[in-house]
């Protein structure tokens, strides 16, 4: 989750009929920005591939210089490959509504539309549109559910519990849970404000962005992967 460093805590508050995250710290309130939200074993996983892949590269290099030419384009498939599916895609909460950045497309959903917030299986947002699961915000594995305390759930909004109780994807410290607790929130402090009593929405559908760069890269790394070798 990306909101600024050194920070004590955070809240969502409304401003202006708006949903958005304050920072503060020992000074006072520093910022006001969209929070982003990403699996953090992606992120890890992103980092890690990335350096396996350069250190390969240059291991393969001291040894043979055309061997690493061969083997760059692979490698930079690999790496750009795990971004592209763990690092890249996130969950973006502002003022606007919830944007779920997945591998293929983004999804933008306005508050007017968000009807609901499940995790059963990952962040689920139920909309007018429809229904949008997030890529990045995958329900909690077995073993992180079994090591959960009371703690975990002391302080998620009251619209956890709505529809059948509390899900293994509601535990903080979750990817699931941390995104569906601050969606609620947000959602529950406008409703409460009024905001969304006669919701109306300005489009038929939600808002969407086909994600065409990270494909042609891909693709494009692909075609190198496959020629290269037969080239040198």
């Amino acid at each position: 989750m990306r909101g600024g460093t050194g920070f004590a805590g955070a809240l969502a508050v409304v401003g202006g009929g708006l949903c958005r995250r304050r920072w503060w710290d020992d000074v006072g309130v520093t910022s006001d920005e969209p929070v982003e939200f990403r699996a953090r074993f992606g992120q890890v996983l992103t980092v890690v591939a990335a350096v396996v892949c350069v250190v390969t590269l240059v291991a393969i290099a001291v040894e043979d210089t055309v061997a690493a030419l061969r083997w760059a384009p692979v490698l930079a498939l690999v790496a750009t490959g795990v971004w592209a599916f763990y690092g890249r895609p996130a969950v973006v909460v502002d003022a606007a509504g919830v944007e779920l950045r997945n591998v293929t497309r983004t999804v933008r959903l306005p508050w007017p539309a968000v009807q609901r917030v499940d995790t059963k299986y990952a962040l689920t947002v139920e909309t007018a549109y429809g229904t949008y699961a997030a890529w990045a915000a995958p329900a909690p594995s077995r073993s992180t559910t079994v090591r959960a305390t009371p703690e975990d759930t002391r302080y998620l909004p009251e619209s956890s519990y709505i529809g059948g109780g509390l899900r293994p994807g509601d535990l903080a410290g979750t990817a699931s849970g941390d995104a569906a607790a601050y969606i609620r929130r947000c959602l529950d402090q406008l409703r409460d404000a009024g905001h969304l009593d006669e919701p109306r929405l300005e489009r038929d559908r939600p808002e969407v962005t086909w994600h065409v760069l990270p494909g042609l890269l891909l693709a494009g790394l692909t075609a190198l992967a496959v020629l290269t070798p037969r080239l040198l």
